[in-house]
């Protein structure tokens, strides 16, 4: 029924959008008095758009043909019919589970913002063009509407860093913002060059676009360089650990659920079908900058005094599996990527949350300070024990599927690959174990600590779905990858009839 109707895929991704108009109407309509209904009709306004943006992505994941490889939902409006440049949204395989983990990620980010008590109606407003925005990315079929999406959703990030972050808010406000701008501005020259040579911004076309080696070397490079930020990889890194310290915890939760995803996304979509000798070319590259990753990354978790940064530094951990699995480019890897990024969505988010239960209560991220949490925060524990046991890789959990793929996929390319990245899954054991242990286990050695009280009812609903997910997916992987499978396997096999094909 909505495959038929052309625009749902634009209503779905600008319902947000229709939200922050409300909540901008009523803020400036309202007396400076009334700034108490302000806040609260702000929150309200804000979780019932994406609880209907959420609504919306679930009919479009009911309504979706996994056999069909192709994209769905297409809905096009021709701009410049002479440049052959138009408004396209679409999705396939690759791209519909992320719409659907944005849409459900939302409405947790919007309850998990009680502490928020400055501006509330800007902050509203700010997610929900930020989850506008991240729609957009991940169903654009058209170069420059992806690049309005992709590059418009660092302005809102860039204020919930910068006006409601930490003590540090406004350096790593901009250092977010000047890495990944600096980054896309080499994409848009490439995006500039890739539209003079085909004559056309439609990434569908460009998708059967036959560029030639020397050229894909460059613009490979070019889109590298965006996404290598975004993701993050190692070495251009280091803006992450720091934005996420200092941004409140629903946008760490938005950061590290779904920012981080469109740099993976970014691979599959254009590096890999667009260049595929180039990705070939430097696949070897992504494996050593990948383990580098993986390996460095968790040692230097291992060494954070802060609960927050150290789950920073895994997020650059775990997302070193993705780029693994996307270029060993057989079907166990790419698949495993795209599980990883789903529930790496999941985890992470649940364990930036928990860290933000703590912070609440003792305003405080400082490992040493806790101990023994346990006696006064039982339930609190044992949640907290699950996503640090799943963010290892606990079988029965979403992680052990996604990190046990892509080694698979990587080792069929080479068995350092593999190697290298079991090494990863041992040192995340030790770097997670070790904080479970100094923040929950022990006697209580802080009297601070005695007024700790667990879990609220708010916190309850925050956590139930994201437990419910990161455990179906972890015994029901088919729930993803019968999903992705048909668009994987044309993506492979384009793939490689490309690199088969004579060179231009």
């Amino acid at each position: 029924m909505f495959s038929e109707l052309d625009a749902f895929l634009s209503i779905l991704t600008f319902t947000p959008a229709i939200g922050a108009v409300i909540i901008a109407v009523f803020r400036f309509a309202s007396r400076p008095e009334d700034q108490g209904l302000i806040d609260k009709n702000s929150r309200v306004v804000a979780l019932g758009a994406t609880l209907v943006t959420l609504l919306f992505a679930g009919l479009m994941l009911l309504e979706f043909d996994p056999a069909v490889s192709g994209f769905q939902f297409v809905h096009e409006v021709v701009w410049l019919e002479q440049i052959g440049m138009g408004y396209r949204m679409g999705v396939d395989g690759i791209s519909v589970l992320f719409v659907v983990l944005t849409a459900f990620l939302m409405p947790i980010c919007i309850l998990a913002s009680g502490a928020i008590e400055k501006r509330v109606a800007d902050y509203m407003i700010a997610f929900l063009l930020l989850e506008t925005l991240i729609l957009g990315v991940f169903t654009a079929l058209d170069l420059v509407v992806f690049y309005v999406f992709f590059e418009g959703g660092l302005i809102p990030m860039f204020l919930i860093i910068g006006v409601w972050g930490g003590q540090n808010r406004v350096y790593a406000a901009f250092k977010f913002f000047l890495y990944t701008l600096l980054g896309s501005v080499l994409m848009l020259v490439a995006m500039i060059y890739m539209f003079l040579q085909a004559g056309t911004t439609d990434i569908t076309v460009l998708l059967d676009t036959a560029f030639t080696p020397q050229a894909q070397t460059w613009l490979w490079l070019a889109f590298f360089a965006s996404f290598a930020v975004k993701m993050p990889m190692w070495p251009v890194h280091t803006w992450l650990p720091d934005a996420h310290v200092q941004a409140p915890t629903a946008g760490s939760v938005i950061l590290a659920g779904v920012l981080l995803k469109m740099g993976g996304y970014g691979f599959l979509r254009f590096s890999l079908p667009m260049f595929p000798d180039a990705s070939a070319y430097f696949a070897p590259m992504v494996f050593v900058l990948s383990l580098i990753a993986i390996i460095y990354t968790s040692l230097v978790a291992f060494r954070q005094t802060d609960i927050k940064k150290l789950i920073a530094y895994s997020s650059v951990a775990h997302m070193g599996f993705v780029t693994l699995g996307l270029f060993s480019m057989n079907m166990l890897g790419v698949q495993g990527a795209i599980f990883q990024m789903i529930s790496h969505g999941f985890i992470s988010s649940a364990l930036f949350l928990c860290v933000g239960v703590i912070y609440d209560r003792m305003h405080t991220r400082e490992i040493a300070f806790y101990g023994g949490v346990v006696h006064k925060m039982p339930v609190y524990a044992a949640i907290f024990g699950l996503f640090a046991m799943a963010n290892v890789g606990l079988p029965g959990t979403s992680g052990f599927i996604g990190e046990i793929m892509t080694m698979i996929g990587g080792y069929q390319v080479a068995w350092w690959v593999g190697a290298g990245a079991a090494v990863g899954i041992i040192l995340s054991a030790v770097y997670m174990l070790t904080v479970y242990r100094d923040v929950v286990f022990g006697e209580i050695t802080n009297p601070k600590l005695n007024t700790l009280t667990d879990l609220n009812r708010t916190e309850w609903i925050i956590f139930v779905p994201l437990i419910i997910m990161t455990l179906l997916l972890g015994v029901s992987s088919t729930l993803v990858t019968d999903i992705t499978a048909a668009s994987v396997e044309a993506l492979i096999s384009n793939y490689d009839a490309a690199l088969a094909a004579p060179a231009q």
